[in-house]
């Protein structure tokens, strides 16, 4: 008895504890998703829950007291028990990759969300072991902090300085990867105030267990009252500055860039790919221009 309570109390504290992430959805995409994890798991449940108790109860009526039950050890094959056994199975897998298949499909990454506002360009560089967010349409960045404002889509452009990474907000939804010299896409948004946790879902080496960052979603004036002070403190993130953050680091605290170098997101996956010095050559703008 004590043991099964220990259990029950165990298996409560993991369900409580993830009440913060996937069971905690702050978004359309991570409700979505939780609607998925929800639906699959009543199905499951509708087979598995008759199995354990259709099984108990076979062991309950062939029980060695119940003269009532007949012995039957010549028993060899059955077509209805068969077409019991099987049909259940695949009606489990066909229901559950239903859900699974249109899921997928509806909250593919690359999809955009529908949504009569203006969405936010982030671009994000995974580093070791931190994390870059770069602004472009507002020509600033910030390291370890994403500000973004509630009710307006996001849309992520992710790549990797280095090793393969995963770039992940449990109460926003759809964990990606962030690869050198490949750009992927992403689409979140956030639909109430607060402050949400990303992590890096991915061990990337000593550093990874500090590798997280804050997902700060405000309003549309606070986010452009943030992206003016940004603008007026911090230095800019140009060829040196990047060179200098490039390098591991352990643990970094929250900073910003007042300015960007132009195209520095596009440098980063040109010099993953190997068209560009490894030093990363950054682009002006009277040379993209001429381009």
């Amino acid at each position: 008895m004590r043991y099964g309570l220990l259990a029950v109390v165990l298996i409560g504290a993991a369900t409580l504890g993830g009440c913060d992430g996937v069971l905690d959805p702050k978004g359309p995409v991570a409700l979505a998703e939780r609607q998925i994890l929800f639906n699959a798991l009543g199905i499951m449940l509708a087979i598995v829950i008759p199995v354990i108790l259709a099984t108990l109860g076979f062991a309950f009526w062939f029980r060695a007291s119940n003269e009532r039950a007949r012995y039957r050890p010549d028993f060899t094959y059955s077509g209805r028990l068969e077409l019991l056994v099987w049909s259940i199975p695949a009606m489990t897998v066909l229901l559950v990759g239903g859900v699974a298949w249109i899921g997928a499909h509806d909250l593919d990454p690359g999809k955009p969300i529908s949504s009569t506002v203006k969405p936010v360009n982030v671009q994000v560089v995974s580093l070791d072991w931190k994390w870059l967010f770069i602004y472009p349409d507002e020509g600033i960045a910030s390291v370890n902090k994403l500000v973004v404002p509630v009710g307006t889509p996001v849309s992520f452009e992710l790549t990797s300085s280095s090793v393969m990474n995963s770039f992940f907000v449990p109460q926003l939804g759809s964990q990606i990867y962030t690869m050198s010299g490949m750009a992927t896409r992403l689409h979140l948004q956030a639909d109430h105030l607060g402050t949400y946790p990303g992590i890096s879902a991915m061990f990337s080496g000593d550093g990874f267990p500090d590798m997280r960052f804050t997902v700060d979603a405000v309003t549309d004036g606070g986010f452009a009252q943030w992206v003016r002070q940004v603008r007026e403190t911090g230095s800019v993130l140009d060829k040196q500055a990047y060179a200098d953050l490039v390098k591991p680091s352990k643990a970094v605290a929250p900073f910003t860039y007042r300015g960007v170098a132009p195209d520095l997101f596009g440098s980063i996956v040109n010099a993953g790919m190997g068209t560009q010095d490894s030093s990363l050559t950054v682009c002006s703008t009277s040379q993209r221009a001429e381009r």
